[in-house]
C-alpha cells in the first residue's frame, strides 16, 4: 500500500506540457546575459570598494590570519586610495567582532569573483545569492556560480559565518540558510567524481553554518524552532547615510500610536544623554500653527529601546526588511519563530541527510533524518493551524500563533515539509495573494517594501516551485506567465529589471515610507528567478539530480 501511494504522489507531481508556448522574452533574456557581467565585482577593479550607504573612505579589510593574497598587493598598485587594513582578532563564529569599534567600515575580502545584486547594494549578499545563481547556471556560468559558493565556504571559515554580506557592518549576523540549496544546484551540473569531490569539500561548511542556527542565541523560546537574530546590538551601521530619516519615522509612527509603540519607545533627559550614546535622541514637540507662521515648543525627548533595535537587526538577517509582519517595522523578528526560517533549516537537514548518504557516510545521514523529522513535528505543532490551512509565525512571547498573512506560507511546500493534505490547503488560499503581476508578500498596505502592494522575485520562485512539487501546474503556469508579463512589460518602458514591483498595478514606481524608499536597478535576483519562471514554463529540465532519498512530500519537478 505504502508503494502505491508514493507511486500516486509521483504521478501527481509529474509535469504536464504547456498548454501554450511562453512568449519569447529574448529581449529581457538578452539584457539578463549582459547584465551579469555588470554586476561582476572583483579586486581587479577599483569599482568594488563603492558603498553608497556608508559615507567614508575605500578600506578593505582581511582576516587576521591570512596571508596577504597576491591580488591585494597589486590591488594596492591599481588602487591607491584603498586602505587595506586587518580585523582585530581571528574569528571563529558570528558577533564576535563589535563592530562599533573599527575606526572605519568597510569591503571584506573575498577570494573569487562575485555578483551583486545591483546599486545600492554592492557586495554579495546571503539569499540574493541563491537566486543569483539560479540563472547564472541558467544561462551557463557555473565557474562563477561556484566561485560564489566558494565564497561563502570563505566567510564561514574565516568570519565566523556566511554573512549577510561582505561588509564588516555584517559581521554579526547572517542571512536565510540558501546554503545547501546552493551546493545541491552546482552537484546535479557536475559529473560522479567531481560531484562527489564537491559534496565532500562543502559537508563541514554546511555543517557549520546550520550550527549557527541552532545555536542558543538563535533557539525561539522553548520550541525548539529557530528565530532570526543579530549579535551586535544598536542602530545598524548600514542606514548610517538615510538613518535619521529612519528612525525618526519609526519613532514619528509610535508616537502616532502609543499603543504600539509603548514598549519600544523610553523618555530620556535629553540633557542627560551620554555623549558616548550611540542611539540617536529625538525631540517631540508641540506646534501651533496659525496663517504665515508655525510656533513649536520642545516637550521631551524620547529612544528607542535596545528591544527594538534588537528586532531591527533581527529583520535584517532576516531579508524582509521592512514589513509589520512581526508588529510594526517588525520590532519583535527576534521573538518569533518564523514559517521561512525553520523551512529552509528542514531542507538544510535534509540535504545534510542526502549528502551524508552519498558520501556513504550512513550514521549521519541518520542523524540528520532525526533532525528533520523532529523539526517538521515541531513545525506541525507551532507554525502549522489546521483551521485556516496556512503557516504562521509564532510568537514565543505571547506564546501564540501570528495572524498575519504572509507568502512565506509557501516555503514549506517549496521545502518539501507539507504534506499533501496541507498543500492543497494552502494553494486554495492563493487567491488571498495572488494580483496582477504575481504574489504578494501579505494583504496588509503599511507602507512597508515586503507588505501589500509589493512583490518580489524570490517569493515568486518559491511559490511557483511549491506549488509544482504539489502537482498545482496550473497554478504555477498562471502565476509565472503574470510575473514575467509584468517584468517584460515594465523592461520595455525603462530598458531595465527592478528589485521589486508593485504587484496590484504592475508597475516599478513605489511609494515606499518604511524601508529603502528606491526601487534598485539591476536586478541580480529579478535576474535569475525571471530566468527561471520561464525555462519553468518551457518545461526545461535542469540536468538530472542524483538520486534524492525518499521524504515526505513528492520530489520537485524539473525545472
Amino acid at each position: 500500500m505504502t508503494g502505491l501511494l508514493v507511486t500516486l504522489a509521483l504521478t501527481a507531481s509529474a509535469a504536464p506540457a504547456p498548454a501554450t508556448a511562453p512568449a519569447d522574452h529574448a529581449d529581457v533574456r538578452g539584457y539578463i546575459a549582459r547584465t551579469w557581467d555588470a554586476l561582476t565585482r572583483s579586486l581587479e577593479s577599483c569599482e568594488v570598494f563603492a558603498d553608497p550607504k556608508v559615507a567614508g573612505r575605500s578600506v578593505l579589510y582581511l582576516p587576521q590570519e591570512l596571508p596577504e593574497p597576491a591580488i591585494v598587493q597589486r590591488l594596492r598598485q591599481k588602487c591607491p586610495k584603498v586602505e587595506v587594513l586587518r580585523l582585530p582578532k581571528e574569528i571563529s563564529g558570528a558577533g564576535q567582532v563589535d563592530v562599533r569599534a573599527l575606526k572605519t567600515q568597510g569591503l571584506l575580502y573575498l577570494e573569487h569573483p562575485y555578483v551583486v545584486p545591483g546599486g545600492m547594494f554592492n557586495e554579495m549578499y546571503g539569499w540574493d545569492s541563491y537566486f543569483i545563481i539560479r540563472g547564472l547556471l541558467r544561462d551557463g556560468r557555473r565557474e562563477l556560480a561556484q566561485g560564489m559558493v566558494r565564497n561563502f565556504f570563505f566567510e564561514i571559515q574565516h568570519y565566523g559565518a556566511l554573512l549577510n554580506a561582505n561588509r564588516t557592518y555584517y559581521l554579526s549576523r547572517s542571512q536565510p540558510p540558501f546554503l545547501s540549496s546552493m551546493v545541491m544546484e552546482i552537484h546535479q551540473r557536475l559529473p560522479e567524481e567531481e560531484g562527489r569531490a564537491w559534496l565532500t569539500e562543502a559537508h563541514p561548511f554546511l555543517v557549520r553554518d546550520h550550527g549557527l542556527w541552532v545555536s542558543e542565541a538563535h533557539l525561539a523560546g522553548d520550541t525548539g524552532l529557530s528565530r532570526y537574530f543579530d549579535f551586535n546590538e544598536g542602530p545598524v551601521p548600514e542606514l548610517q547615510v538615510d538613518q535619521a530619516r529612519y528612525y525618526r519615522d519609526v519613532v514619528s509612527y509610535f508616537t502616532r500610536h502609543p499603543e504600539e509603540g509603548q514598549p519600544f519607545l523610553r523618555e530620556v533627559d535629553r540633557d542627560a544623554v551620554p555623549s558616548s550614546t550611540t542611539a540617536p535622541v529625538f525631540l517631540t514637540q508641540v506646534c501651533q500653527r496659525d496663517p504665515g507662521t508655525t510656533i513649536c515648543t520642545t516637550q521631551g525627548a524620547v529612544t528607542l529601546t535596545e528591544d527594538f533595535y534588537r528586532g531591527d537587526r533581527a529583520v535584517r538577517e532576516s531579508g524582509f526588511d521592512i514589513s509589520f509582519r512581526f508588529g510594526p517595522f517588525s520590532a519583535r523578528t527576534h521573538h518569533f519563530a518564523a514559517v521561512d526560517l525553520n523551512s529552509l533549516l528542514y531542507k538544510a537537514e535534509t540535504d545534510l541527510e542526502r549528502i551524508s548518504t552519498l558520501l556513504g557516510r550512513d550514521a549521519e545521514a541518520r542523524a540528520w533524518r532525526e533532525r528533520a523529522t523532529k523539526r517538521r513535528a515541531l513545525v506541525d505543532r507551532y507554525l502549522w493551524d489546521a483551521e485556516r490551512g496556512m503557516y504562521f509565525d509564532y510568537d514565543v512571547e505571547k506564546r501564540q500563533r501570528s495572524t498575519y498573512e504572509y507568502a512565506t506560507t509557501f516555503y514549506p511546500l517549496w521545502a518539501g515539509l507539507a504534506s499533501p493534505e496541507q498543500a492543497r490547503a494552502v494553494a486554495a488560499h492563493l487567491p488571498r495573494f495572488e494580483q496582477a503581476g504575481g504574489l504578494a508578500m501579505s494583504r496588509q498596505e503599511t507602507s512597508a517594501q515586503w507588505d501589500l502592494p509589493y512583490g518580489w522575485a524570490p517569493l515568486q520562485l518559491l511559490a511557483v516551485e511549491g506549488l509544482r512539487r504539489h502537482g498545482h501546474h496550473a497554478d504555477a503556469d498562471r502565476l509565472s506567465r503574470k510575473f514575467l508579463d509584468m517584468v517584460a512589460d515594465n523592461f520595455h518602458r525603462e530598458g531595465n529589471l527592478r528589485e521589486k514591483y508593485d504587484v496590484v498595478k504592475r508597475t516599478t514606481e513605489v511609494q515606499v515610507t518604511a524601508g529603502y524608499a528606491h526601487n534598485v536597478i539591476g536586478f541580480g535576483w529579478t535576474n535569475g528567478v525571471f530566468l527561471e519562471l520561464w525555462h519553468g514554463l518551457r518545461r526545461e529540465p535542469s540536468p538530472p539530480a542524483r538520486p534524492a532519498t525518499p521524504s515526505r512530500a513528492p520530489p520537485p519537478p524539473a525545472q
